[in-house]
C-alpha cells in the first residue's frame, strides 16, 4: 500500500500514518522518489489480521550515512523492541527488484518510523519497502509453550487439543483429566490417581467419593510403595497434594515419595473424600489407597442388669441378639411385664429398643399378719428383688411352730421364706405363760386369793356359774355338763373378780357356735340324776378373736406323746369362782395346788347327799387329784387343771377339766384332757358358715 503525502509533511509528524488491517502494503518515504525533505518524523503502523506475522522487506534505501544512524534513519519496531535501525545508500546500478534487507516478526503489528534531521547535504530519495501478511506457526515459533499437551496450527491461528481422557481447560491452552464427581458405593475397593503407576496429569483437580451403606465406617489404607507425589517446596508447600477429608477432620495435604500420614484413616460415618489436586509442573506415579467398610459396633450391654446371647467380645451393625434381664429384674411396661427382647445393632451405633430397662421386680406391700407387725429390714418400704421383711408376732403371740418370720422379695416377685414358701406366718397366743408368777398356794374350796395375771386363760361363764379355758384366740375349752343347759353361754376372759360393778363394765365374749363331744350323754337323755360324766368335754368357738394382754392368754394343749399323762403326785393348779368352805360363792378368783392322785381316793369318798358312788361310772377318761382339803366346787366345772408342761418348765398345759366330784374338800374328777386331743385339733379345723361362703 502506498501512503500519499496530503497537504504539510507537518501532518506527518505530528501524527502517525496507518491504514486498516490488510494482507499487504507498502511504505515509501516522503516524496520517494524524490529526496525527502528535512526535519521530518514519520511513523507507519502495519496491521494484518490476527494468527499472522508480517515480513518486511526493503526494495530501495537512499538514506543518510551516519555514524550509528544518528542523523537521517528509518527504524523497524515491534512495540517498544527496535527491531533494528538503517541508514546509508546503496548504488544507482542495484537493480530495485532486489530485496535489500528482510523482516520477519510473529506479531500482526509492525511500526516503521522514518525521521531526518534539519539539514541535507546531498539530496538523498529515501526509501522503499513492502510488507505482506504471512501465516504464523504458534507451534513452533513462539519461544513460551502455547499448549500443554497438543498445538495444531491452521493458516490464520493454532488450537490446543488434549490426549484421550483428557478435557480442555477454560483457557483453552492447559489440558486436565475428567477426575472429579467419583463415587465408590462397593463395600471394599480402591482408588487410584489418574494413568496410575504412570505419571499423573498436570493441572487437574481430582475429588473422589466413597459412600457406604449407613451402618458402616469408611476406613482407607495407603502404603508407602504405592504413594510418589511432586514433593513439597522449599517453603513446605505441596504443589501436588492429597487430601482426605473423613466427617469433621482433615488429613493431609500429603506429597513427596512416602505417605506421611496414619496407617489407618477412618471416617465417623460412612462417607470419606479424597482431593487431589496437580499443578503444571513436574509429575509423580501418583497413588493407589485402598479402602473397606468397617461395621459401626454397639455398646456391649442393651440395657443394664441384662446378659446377652449369643455372647461376643464386639457387637456390630446387623447383629442381632437375645436380652434376658439377670435373675430378680424384669422389663415392665403400661401393657405388661416380660423378662427378654431380641434387639438388634442399628446404624447410628445404638441398640433398637435400648430404652427398655431391666428394673428390680417388684413384690409390692407384704400381706398384713394378724397379730403381727412387718418390719423392712433392707430399708424403708423397700419392696423389690432382694428386699427382706421380717413378720414380728405383737407382745403374747408367737409364731406357731416357730415358724420362719424373715421373707425376701423372690425373683417372681412373690414374697418367700427361707424354704422358698410363700405361706405367711401364723401368730399364735403365747400359751401357758401366766403374765405374773404365782407366788403361793392354797385351796379353791376356801382357798388363796389368785392375782392378776396368773391365770390368764381362765374364761368366766356367768349363769350358769363355771369356768374354761382359753386354748386359742377363737376357742374355749370346758365341760359339757357346763352347756347341757345352756348352748349360749356368757363368757368373761380376763377377770380376777366377779361383781356387780365388774359385770357391768367387761365386755363379753360373743359366742359363734358350741360344739359338744358325742360320746357325751346329753341331759335330756338322762332321765334322772347324772352319773356318767364320761366324754365330758366341749369347745366353744367365738364369733371374733380375743385379744391378748397382760390378763388374758392361752393355756397350751397337752401333747400326744405318753408323757402327757400325768402319774400320780404330779402336781397341779385348779382355780375358780366356786363354792369355797361357808358354802358361798367367791367373787375373787382362787386357786390351789394340788396332786394327782390314785384313782381309789375317789372311789372311796363318803359323798355328802345320800348318793351311792357304785352307780357312778369311773374311767380311764377321767384324772383324780386333790390332797383330801383342797378342791374344787361347785361353779368350778369346767375350769382347768394346769400342770407345768413335761417340755416346757416354764408354761403350762391342760391336763384336766373340773368335772364333778363327790364331795367339795377332797378329792375330785377331771376330764382327761390328753385323750381327746385329736377331736379338739378336728373341730378347731372346721371353718365357720360365713367363712366357708367367702
Amino acid at each position: 500500500m502506498e501512503l500519499f503525502h496530503m497537504g504539510s509533511f507537518i501532518t506527518c509528524f505530528l501524527f502517525a500514518c496507518s491504514d486498516a488491517a490488510s494482507m499487504f502494503g507498502k511504505i515509501l518515504s516522503p516524496n520517494y522518489p524524490q529526496a525527502y525533505p528535512n526535519d521530518v518524523l514519520e511513523s507507519w503502523e502495519i496491521n494484518v489480521p490476527p494468527g499472522y506475522g508480517i515480513r518486511l522487506y526493503f526494495t530501495h534505501l537512499d538514506i543518510e550515512p551516519s555514524q550509528n544512524c544518528e542523523y537521517d534513519s528509518v527504524k523497524v519496531l515491534t512495540g517498544d523492541h527496535l527491531e533494528e535501525q538503517l541508514c546509508g545508500r546503496r548504488k544507482d546500478d542495484i537493480p530495485t527488484s532486489r530485496i535489500l534487507k528482510e523482516f520477519y516478526v510473529p506479531h500482526n503489528t509492525l511500526t516503521v518510523t522514518f525521521q531526518s534531521d534539519f539539514s541535507n547535504e546531498e539530496r538523498f530519495t529515501g526509501f522503499a519497502a513492502y510488507y505482506v501478511a504471512v501465516d504464523v506457526n504458534e507451534c513452533t515459533e513462539f519461544v513460551e509453550k502455547v499448549c500443554s499437551h497438543y498445538c495444531n496450527n491452521y493458516i490464520g491461528g493454532y488450537f490446543c487439543s488434549c490426549p484421550p481422557a483428557y478435557m480442555l481447560h477454560e483457557d483453552r491452552k492447559t489440558c486436565g483429566v475428567n477426575c472429579s464427581g467419583n463415587v465408590f458405593t462397593e463395600p471394599t475397593g480402591e482408588i487410584t490417581s489418574p494413568n496410575y503407576p504412570s505419571p499423573y496429569p498436570e493441572n487437574s483437580h481430582c475429588d473422589y467419593r466413597v459412600v457406604l451403606e449407613p451402618g458402616y465406617r469408611v476406613v482407607l489404607t495407603i502404603k508407602n510403595k504405592d504413594f510418589d507425589i511432586e514433593p513439597a517446596d522449599s517453603e513446605g508447600n505441596c504443589p501436588d497434594a492429597l487430601t482426605v477429608l473423613a466427617g469433621d477432620q482433615r488429613f493431609g495435604p500429603f506429597c513427596g515419595n512416602k505417605f506421611t500420614g496414619p496407617s489407618e484413616i477412618k471416617s465417623p460415618n460412612h462417607i470419606l473424600d479424597v482431593d487431589f489436586r496437580t499443578d503444571e509442573s513436574t509429575q509423580g506415579k501418583g497413588w493407589k489407597v485402598r479402602y473397606f467398610g468397617d461395621p459401626i459396633p454397639c455398646p456391649q450391654y442393651v440395657t443394664e442388669n441384662s446378659v446377652l446371647d449369643p455372647k461376643r467380645e464386639r457387637y456390630v451393625f446387623k447383629d442381632s441378639v437375645k436380652v434376658t434381664c439377670i435373675e430378680g429384674y424384669e422389663i415392665v411396661t403400661q401393657q405388661n411385664s416380660f423378662t427378654s427382647f431380641y434387639s438388634s445393632c442399628q446404624s447410628n451405633g445404638e441398640w433398637r429398643d435400648s430404652h427398655l430397662k431391666c428394673e428390680p421386680v417388684e413384690c409390692g406391700v407384704p400381706d398384713d399378719v394378724e397379730n403381727a407387725d412387718v418390719h423392712y429390714i433392707t430399708g424403708p418400704d423397700k419392696t423389690q428383688y432382694q428386699a427382706e421383711i421380717r413378720y414380728d408376732c405383737h407382745t403374747y403371740y408367737a409364731p406357731k411352730n416357730n415358724g420362719n418370720r424373715i421373707y425376701r422379695c423372690s425373683a417372681a416377685g412373690q414374697w418367700v421364706d427361707e424354704n422358698q414358701k410363700t405361706e405367711l406366718p401364723v401368730c399364735i397366743p403365747v400359751c401357758g405363760v401366766p403374765r405374773n408368777p404365782i407366788q403361793n398356794t392354797g385351796r379353791i374350796f376356801g382357798g388363796t386369793r389368785a392375782e392378776h395375771g396368773n391365770f390368764p386363760w381362765q374364761i368366766l361363764f356367768a349363769n350358769p356359774r363355771a369356768g374354761g379355758a382359753l386354748i386359742s384366740d377363737r376357742w374355749v375349752l370346758t365341760a359339757a355338763h357346763v352347756l347341757d343347759e345352756n348352748w349360749n353361754p356368757t363368757m368373761y376372759a380376763g377377770l380376777l373378780t366377779v361383781g356387780p360393778q365388774t359385770m357391768q363394765t367387761a365386755k363379753p365374749l360373743v359366742v359363734d357356735e358350741v360344739f359338744v363331744h358325742p360320746g357325751w350323754k346329753a341331759a335330756w337323755s338322762i332321765p334322772d340324776s347324772r352319773t356318767d360324766f364320761d366324754n365330758d368335754i366341749a369347745l366353744v368357738r367365738l364369733k371374733r378373736p380375743v385379744k391378748m394382754g397382760p390378763t388374758v392368754s392361752t393355756i397350751c394343749l397337752p401333747g400326744a406323746s405318753p408323757e402327757y399323762d400325768p402319774p400320780e403326785r404330779t402336781l397341779g393348779y385348779i382355780t375358780g369362782w366356786g363354792r369355797t368352805e361357808d358354802r358361798s360363792r367367791s367373787v375373787v378368783l382362787r386357786k390351789a395346788w394340788i396332786p394327782v392322785v390314785n384313782m381309789e381316793q375317789c372311789r372311796r369318798v363318803k359323798p355328802e347327799s345320800p348318793l351311792d358312788l357304785s352307780t357312778y361310772r369311773f374311767t380311764d377318761n377321767m384324772i383324780c387329784a386333790g390332797d383330801g382339803q383342797s378342791d374344787s366346787c361347785s361353779g368350778d366345772s369346767g375350769g382347768a387343771y394346769a400342770i407345768v408342761d413335761p417340755r416346757e418348765e416354764t408354761r403350762y398345759y391342760v391336763a384336766g377339766l373340773v368335772s364333778w366330784g363327790p364331795k367339795c374338800g377332797t378329792y375330785a374328777l377331771y376330764t382327761k384332757v390328753a385323750n381327746y386331743v385329736e377331736w379338739i385339733a378336728e373341730v378347731m379345723s372346721r371353718q365357720p358358715a360365713e367363712e366357708e361362703d367367702k
